[in-house]
């Protein structure tokens, strides 16, 4: 240590000099480090949840979603939504909603919330069929019939009926029809009805004297006199007759339950019978101037008195006779009339025609011939004419001629070709005369798929087509056990309802039954196995329409133009366009025409809409149809094609037009294809032939 300026300085030990390790600078800075915290997750989060949240309140819809009935459990998909009270937060877009309640049919519908902030979504649950039963409390065996549907005999139990007032009938032969209109729950409730049918007959007392006479009632033999018979109802002819005897005739009001007894009739011995006739017969029959009627016939006449007969008949003299009977006796009277003759002369062209009289060759028709002054038949005949044929009468003491010139086979076929015909089955068909058309839809068509390549289509041969689809009670003539059956528990089996469910085959089968009926050559060709293997095209019979023929009824009008669909060219369709996918089914199809009400959910009374431009019903809607061809990807690669009739083979067949089940843009267009092999419950047919060469 030191001391300075009189402080002591004293020295110290000098300290030692340690070395450190150098580490040369690199040029960076300071380093900084950060030390996660769990603080800091939280409010990250916190932050996103809060814009997320943000963000949905200001860009979601209010929606409430009304139900019938309001305990329907529902069920969103498809997005986030939040439920406040009655009324879902949920964005714009389509959503699946699905709708739950016991005693309801499950539904799954779209639910399309839209820009609105604030909006309301009614759907209307349809109630589940309810279960009944039904009884008569005097026999079994009734026939019950629900809205004019038959359902069975009772006693019935549970038998499946929709919802609402139903009139219900209860048949039974012999009663009185029972009728009551019911309300039927639904909703799977149970319920019980019980029938009482009166008797639809009174108890009629009959005797006669003497006894033992056949008692008829309009005409049927109830029993001999004495006799208490249960007769029907109704205005009575009642008949008593006895051997020997004069019948006794009277007519009875008979009402049902009121039961009564007619006074004993005393019968009258019977008159001489005369069984007469003449030659010819037909002749009218005056005796003692009063009118019997037409020989033959058998007359009885008051015996132990002379009766004057006379006999008139158109062409033949009069001629009278008498005759004279004993009490119950029983004899015949024969008489022959003479003809009335007058000339007449016969002109016919070609000149060596043959004339025939009631069926009787009578020589070359050119010339002069006594005929009878009475009606009879005149035909003229040569081979390769048609024969005329008439009535003719003579006039005696008059100048008359017959002049007839036959008509050509060839002619009279001609003129004998028919606008309309009918089929043994009561079906009505069309004649057309068609023109060169082009099949298909261009590319820019929207709705257009690619099986509906252009085709020039040129059609040649005349054809008919029948003006409605084969109808369920049509074809159960052809197939009496065939069901259409339902969809969703609505028939689709009634007799006006259009046939569904019915593969490519079966139409063609019904076509050669349908042939059969008329003595017509099938068309198609079928083996053992009833296939259908092959088809005949110079037939007349009746077929299934080729898909040109198809096409050119359903799009070509007068100009030559073709229509888009089926109303026109432009949607949505008009009031009454037909049988579509509509509201009515939007709780079972998934694609329908919103704000459309065809007033049916399937399958819709054949003829039920406007005709087309031909005046031909359901071409689109209703039930899509079969047609002939094999399906195939066809265009117009090889020129106009004439009369054709599609592939030679394949697997599936084509399918036309749009139906119940449809609602698309594609589909309605009447360009839309399709294909199949199998039945569905919305594809039908309808028949066409050629006209014969």
């Amino acid at each position: 240590m030191e001391k300075i300026d009189g402080d002591e300085k004293v020295q110290s030990p000098i300290d030692p000099i340690i070395p450190i390790d150098f580490i040369p600078n690199n040029e960076k800075g300071p380093r900084v480090t950060y030390k996660f915290k769990w603080v800091h997750l939280l409010i990250g989060a916190f932050a996103i949840i809060s814009v997320t949240a943000g963000w949905f309140v200001l860009t979601a819809k209010s929606v409430f979603v009304e139900i019938d009935p309001i305990t329907a459990q529902i069920e969103i998909e498809g997005g986030f939504k939040v439920r406040l009270g009655q009324r879902y937060l949920i964005r714009s877009g389509s959503y699946e909603l699905t709708l739950l309640n016991d005693g309801y049919h499950a539904s799954v519908t779209q639910l399309l919330v839209s820009a609105e902030q604030s909006q309301t979504h009614p759907f209307v649950m349809r109630k589940l069929p309810g279960i009944i039963s039904i009884a008569s409390d005097i026999t079994d065996g009734a026939r019950v019939q629900i809205d004019g549907v038959d359902i069975g005999l009772t006693p019935l139990n549970g038998v499946l009926v929709e919802s609402g007032d139903h009139q219900m009938t209860i048949s039974k032969e012999r009663y009185l029809d029972y009728r009551e209109t019911i309300s039927v729950e639904g909703r799977s409730v149970v319920q019980r009805y019980q029938a009482s049918l009166e008797p639809a007959w009174a108890t009629v007392s009959l005797s006669t004297v003497p006894a033992g006479a056949d008692v008829l009632v309009d005409g049927e033999i109830f029993g001999t006199t004495p006799v208490n018979a249960e007769i029907l109802q109704g205005r009575r002819d009642l008949t008593l007759k006895l051997s020997g005897h004069k019948a006794w005739q009277d007519d009875f009001d008979v009402i049902a339950g009121e039961d009564f007894t007619i006074p004993p009739v005393q019968l009258e011995p019977a008159d001489g019978l005369v069984f007469i006739r003449s030659n010819p017969s037909a002749a009218s029959l005056t005796i003692g101037g009063d009118f019997k009627g037409l020989t033959p016939l058998e007359v009885a006449l008051a015996p132990g008195q002379n009766h004057e007969l006379t006999f008139f008949k158109n062409g033949y003299h009069s001629k009278k006779t008498t005759i004279r009977t004993q009490p119950n006796q029983e004899r015949e009277l024969n008489l022959e009339l003479d003809p009335v003759l007058a000339s007449v002369s016969v002109i016919a062209e070609p000149v060596d025609a043959e004339l025939y009289v009631n069926g009787e060759f009578r020589g070359l028709a050119n010339q002069s011939i006594e005929l009878m002054a009475a009606s009879q038949q005149i035909e003229i005949r040569k081979a390769g004419y048609v024969p005329y044929t008439a009535e003719f009468t003579s006039r005696p003491g008059l100048d008359q001629i017959i002049r007839v010139t036959l008509k050509s086979l060839e002619q009279a076929r001609q003129e004998q070709i028919k606008p309309v015909i009918a089929t043994a089955a009561g079906q009505s068909l069309k004649l057309f005369y068609p023109s060169a058309f082009t099949m298909g839809a261009s590319r820019r068509e929207a709705g257009r798929r690619p099986n509906e390549n252009l085709r020039d289509i040129q059609l040649e041969r005349a054809f008919y087509i029948s003006y409605r689809e084969v109808s369920n009670s049509e074809y159960r003539l052809f197939d009496s056990e065939h069901s259409s059956g339902i969809v969703s528990g609505v028939t689709l089996d009634n007799e006006a309802q259009p046939v569904v469910r019915v593969s490519w085959n079966q139409g063609a089968l019904y076509c050669n039954w349908l042939s059969g009926q008329e003595a017509l050559p099938p068309f198609y060709q079928v083996n053992e196995q009833d296939e259908v293997v092959g088809f005949n095209p110079q037939s007349s019979g009746y077929r299934l329409p080729s898909e040109a023929e198809w096409a050119w009824v359903a799009r070509t009008e007068g100009s030559g133009n073709t229509v888009r669909y089926p109303w026109g060219d432009q949607l949505p369709p008009p009031e009454n366009a037909g049988n579509f996918a509509d509201v009515t089914a939007r709780q079972y199809l998934g694609e329908i025409i919103f704000d459309y009400d065809d007033g049916y959910f399937a399958t819709a009374p054949i003829g039920s809409f406007a005709p087309n431009q031909h005046e031909i019903l359901d071409m689109a809607g209703n039930v899509a149809e079969w047609v002939h061809d094999f399906y195939g990807a066809m265009g117009s690669l090889g020129g106009v094609e004439v009369d054709p009739l599609g592939p030679e083979d394949g697997q599936f067949h084509t399918i036309r037009g749009s139906s119940w089940a449809h609602g698309s843009i594609t589909e309605m267009r009447l360009s839309f294809r399709d294909f199949g092999i199998e039945p569905r419950d919305d594809v039908g047919f309808r028949i066409a032939r050629y006209l014969e060469d």
